[in-house]
């Protein structure tokens, strides 16, 4: 079993290329799934686009337009972006615009397609008494196997769980504690962490505010759907 990650997106030195006005952070490579943050300065980027790979994105901050095989899709804050494997993009910033990618491998085509789902447009769905969550890109975005939700928390811990798909995520507001194998590891704005599948996690809200992050798992499923099978087990050895 892979173990678990955390760490800041500025750990992770920024790249960028020649001529090009995005800096890019390569924060987890969980085999599957990849994490970056995309920050992009004022103007109009290069193309960019994976060949064999879906790329789902996540506008953290700012406000722009995505040129998508040449169309443009406005994008905005909390809103879900959808690119298919052998499309390409660009990004065209009046300031500052900060997108998380997660690629993961291609999906089959469902036949339906929204590129862009904003967060006010979706329905509210309860995971628990203290969590919250919306779905923005999955299959009714014609996203076959991945899932993209941005998740609400409020201060609490939850019981220890594990789930059965690869989950990476991103804090976007509030602090707390990542418990992963039993040892706390801080979270605030700007964490990237990595949980693969049957791996015994908690994630604890230690704030007065609620916690926001956004995930993404693959294969595409619930995220209220938890195992408390082997913390049980690892409490009782």
């Amino acid at each position: 079993m892979r173990q678990a990650q955390v760490i800041s997106e500025t750990d992770v030195e920024a790249r960028s290329a020649p001529g090009d006005t995005v800096s890019e952070r390569l924060t987890l490579d969980a085999g599957l799934l990849e994490q970056r943050v995309l920050r992009f300065s004022e103007g109009r980027s290069l193309e960019r686009g994976e060949d064999d790979r879906d790329e789902i994105l996540f506008v953290v901050a700012g406000n722009g337009t995505l040129l998508l095989d040449g169309e443009p899709h406005t994008l905005e804050l909390d809103m879900g972006v959808y690119v298919r494997a052998g499309e390409r993009y660009a990004v065209e910033a009046a300031a500052e615009l900060v997108l998380l990618s997660v690629t993961a491998p291609a999906d089959p085509d469902l036949g339906t397609r929204r590129v862009t789902v904003p967060f006010s447009g979706q329905p509210e769905l309860r995971a628990d008494a203290k969590r919250t969550f919306r779905y923005l890109v999955n299959q009714e975005a014609g996203c076959a196997s991945v899932t993209q939700f941005l998740g609400i928390v409020e201060p609490c811990r939850a019981p220890d769980h594990s789930h059965t798909y690869d989950e990476v995520g991103y804090i976007l507001e509030g602090r707390g504690l990542a418990h992963l194998g039993g040892e706390p590891i801080p979270l605030g704005p700007g964490s990237c962490f990595h949980l693969p599948p049957e791996f015994v996690h908690c994630i604890e809200n230690t704030g007065p505010e609620t916690m926001r992050l956004l995930g993404v798992f693959h294969p595409s499923g619930d995220p209220a759907s938890r195992s408390y099978d082997a913390a049980r087990a690892g409490s009782t050895s």
